[in-house]
Formats: C-alpha cells, sequence, structure tokens
C-alpha cells in the first residue's frame, strides 16, 4: 500500500549551555576561568532515499525530534555535540510548511539532502571571554534554541509511464500482465484504492516503471470519486498509457470515456495535457471473433481520427501487449531527446507554479 500523504512535527535539538567554572588551584586566586563550551544541537535533515518508497512510516510517529547538545564542563571540558537526525523519504517527495503551505523542498534525485532544522549552536563557556582587563569573568552563554516545524509530504511517484482511464478499464490487469506488481484486480470500479508501481522488461535488457493510477471520473479534479486525489503522481510521470475499455461494461460509449478523461487532465494542470500520449484498447478477447474486435476497433479510430495510432490489447492473453510497450519506450526515448535539446524541469515547475496560483 502507498501512503502517499502525512504530516509531522520536527524539532532540531538546543545547543547546550556554556558553564562558568573556575580553576581551584593552591595558591592560585580564584584559579582563573575554566568554563567549557556546550556542544551543537543535532539537525533534522530530510533525505530521497531509494529504499523507501512510501510515506507509511510517519503515519504512526508524527514527532522528530533531534538530541540537544550536552552543556560545557570546568577544566575546559566541552559539552558534546548531539548528532544529526536523518529522516528518509521516498524519492520524489513534496515537503510544505504545514502553518503557511509554502513549499519548502522537492527531493526528486535519490541521496538528495536537505536540512529542515539547523540545530542549535553550543553556547560558550567563561573562558572564552577573559581578556587582559577581564581575569575573572563571569559571563556565560546559554545555548542556541531549537528550530521547530510543522511539516507536510505529498509523495509524487516518479514513474516513466502512468495508467489512466476510467475504472474497470483494465489499468490493474494490463500492470499486473507486464510486471511483478499484484494490484487488485475485480469486476467492480475502484479496485484501485491507492497508487500502483511495476516495472515492466522489455526485450534488450530495457524496463519501464508503470504506476497505475486509480480510475477517473467527470469532475476528479474537483474532487468528485478517488482518483482526484492521486492526479499529482500522474505530473511527474514522462508518459501517459490512456487504457479505454473497447466494450465497457457498464454499457457506457468508450469515446464519451476516452473524452471525459482527457478533460479532466487538462483540467488539472496544463503539465497533464502537454503530455505524450498513447492510446490502448482493452479487454480485446472479450469481443469474440476477429471480424467483431475489427469492427470496434475501427468505429473507435474514426472518431479519435486515423492519425492518432492505437494499440488493441488483451492483458488476459497478452495479444499486443508487446508492441505497446515498445511504443511507450520509443516515446520516451523521444521525450529524453527532447529534454537534452532544451526542454524539461523548469518548464514543468513554472506549470505547476500556475496550477498552484489558480488553485488559491
Amino acid at each position: 500500500m502507498i501512503v502517499d500523504s502525512a504530516k509531522i512535527f520536527v524539532s532540531s535539538g538546543k545547543g547546550g549551555n556554556g558553564c562558568l567554572s573556575f580553576r581551584r588551584e593552591k595558591y592560585i586566586a580564584k584559579g582563573g576561568p575554566d568554563g567549557g563550551d556546550g556542544g551543537d544541537g543535532g539537525s533534522v535533515i530530510l533525505k530521497a532515499s531509494p529504499d523507501v518508497e512510501t510515506l507509511l512510516d510517519f503515519a504512526g510517529r508524527h514527532h522528530w525530534k533531534a538530541d540537544k547538545g550536552q552543556p560545557g564542563m570546568g577544566k575546559n571540558m566541552h559539552g558534546k555535540a548531539a548528532d544529526d537526525l536523518t529522516v528518509n523519504l521516498p524519492i520524489g517527495t513534496l515537503v510544505y510548511n504545514d502553518d503557511t503551505g509554502e513549499l519548502i523542498v522537492d527531493l526528486t534525485d535519490e541521496g538528495q539532502e536537505y536540512t529542515i532544522a539547523k540545530g542549535g549552536k553550543g553556547g560558550r563557556g567563561n573562558d572564552r571571554f577573559k581578556t587582559p582587563t577581564n581575569q575573572v569573568p563571569t559571563e556565560w552563554e546559554p545555548g542556541g534554541e531549537a528550530e521547530e516545524f510543522n511539516l507536510r509530504f505529498e509523495l509524487k511517484l516518479i514513474a516513466d509511464v502512468g495508467l489512466v482511464g476510467k475504472p474497470n478499464a483494465g489499468k490493474s490487469t494490463f500492470l499486473s500482465a507486464v510486471s511483478d506488481a499484484t494490484p487488485k484486480i475485480a469486476d467492480y470500479p475502484f479496485t484501485t484504492l491507492t497508487p500502483q508501481l511495476g516495472i515492466a522488461s522489455i526485450i534488450g535488457n530495457r524496463r519501464l516503471v508503470i504506476a497505475d493510477i486509480p480510475g477517473l471520473i467527470a469532475d476528479a479534479h474537483l474532487g468528485t470519486g478517488l482518483g482526484h486525489q492521486f492526479l499529482r503522481h500522474v505530473e511527474r510521470t514522462r508518459l501517459l498509457l490512456h487504457i479505454i475499455e473497447i466494450e465497457p461494461t457498464d454499457n457506457s460509449d468508450p469515446i464519451e470515456n476516452y473524452h471525459t478523461i482527457r478533460q479532466e487532465l487538462d483540467a488539472y494542470s496544463s503539465i497533464l495535457g502537454d503530455k505524450p500520449e498513447v492510446l490502448a484498447l482493452s479487454k480485446l478477447d472479450l469481443l469474440g471473433t476477429k471480424e467483431d474486435q475489427q469492427v470496434a476497433i475501427e468505429l473507435i479510430q474514426d472518431h479519435l481520427g486515423t492519425d492518432r495510432k492505437i494499440f488493441p490489447i488483451s492483458s488476459a492473453t497478452g495479444q499486443g501487449t508487446e508492441a505497446l510497450l515498445e511504443e511507450c519506450w520509443r516515446l520516451l526515448r523521444d521525450s529524453r531527446d527532447r529534454d537534452q535539446k532544451g526542454w524539461g524541469r523548469d518548464d514543468e515547475a513554472d506549470a505547476y507554479d500556475q496550477r498552484e496560483e489558480n488553485d488559491s
């Protein structure tokens, strides 16, 4: 199960206090100052880790606090600095200040680190304050204060291909057929309640990371149904694989179903509307004869336009799935070439900022 949002409280460690102390040595008046410095408090560091795939760890632990620094001691002994607290997050996590709504950092790269709360600096002991004119200083410093934040995490899966379509279009069956993923499959809508990831292998030691997004319905971008909760995951993908049920079991029109999903994607974000798209007609095996299959394919092809290549598939028999994956690979390769020529993350960030501004 992928948990894709969480709220936590983080606090760095307070710095240790400096020490007020004087040596006690025979025949030496007051002995001179020997108060040591306090240790620095621990910082809280967020890290994008490939070993973490979900925000589930934060469902049962809401407070993450680094240790405080140890106070200074006499004989010029400094307090021990506290260790930093590293919070491992899935790659693709957006970190927000939950009080202000400000986006603090987007952890998109493996191993990327961000110090979210810096530990308090250790205070100086009185030995630090001695001067030629002040041989018996009584000044000392308290440790620096900790930093505290209420954070909100949102995970956007990073995948090559995002599966979109109406509930029961066959997305989960397709993912289970071409990868080792085991999404829930049944003959009723909304069997996929959380995003699912799978890795499809292609001849030539190639692979595609595919994300199955819960089914979309009309007005999903406004909060209707389940899919709106996960549309943000599709923004991370480079390619949309739009699966259309060739003969919907609910007797709906496959053409209208296609346009409904397209309208929801366009309404949610210009990022989604501009992504390359591959069309697949699913459940081909349920139509019986090849003649029936061909008639249905041609009817849909005529409505969507002859310039749009459509891939009829049967996840149950494997028919057409290899050619479909090859087409996805080809489009992804072209997309990477385009990015290398200057179109890339900055454009996606601008579009994302624009959508956030419109929502507010």
